[in-house]
């Protein structure tokens, strides 16, 4: 359905009397879509409605000058405590246990591969 002269300025007129989209669709034949798809090529928007509940106002407090003493707090908060690093045994000149990698042979690996196979089950056909 395509938008005519009249059911514009119907739109128009029913958008400035506050009517809802929804209204306003259902009043001329087209889904809330197309009527808010056109609301928003014609430009037009709703004010800003003001905010339900009345939001606390606190003042920000005030700067210091420059040069005044600080108060001191009557706790203060120690700085959280930084993690003790782990002693590194090359900086320490221990050089501990060497894991080396375990090298197989060719049948050695065919072999642990052919027992993970034999182990694994199987799903019937």
């Amino acid at each position: 359905m395509e938008w005519n002269a009249p059911d514009v300025a119907l739109l128009r007129a029913l958008w400035t009397k506050g009517r809802s989209a929804g209204q306003i669709a259902t009043r001329l034949g087209h889904s809330r879509n197309a009527v808010c798809a056109k609301l928003l090529r014609m430009g037009l928007k709703r004010g800003h409605k003001p905010p339900t509940a009345k939001p606390k106002i606190v003042s920000a407090p005030k700067p210091r000058p420059i040069g005044a003493p600080v108060a001191a707090s009557p706790s203060p908060v120690p700085p959280p405590a930084r993690p003790v690093p782990k002693p590194d045994r090359r900086r320490l000149g221990d050089s501990g246990p060497v894991l080396r990698p375990i090298e197989f042979t060719k049948d050695q690996l065919y072999a642990m591969l052919a027992e993970a196979v034999a182990n694994t089950s199987r799903l019937p056909r």
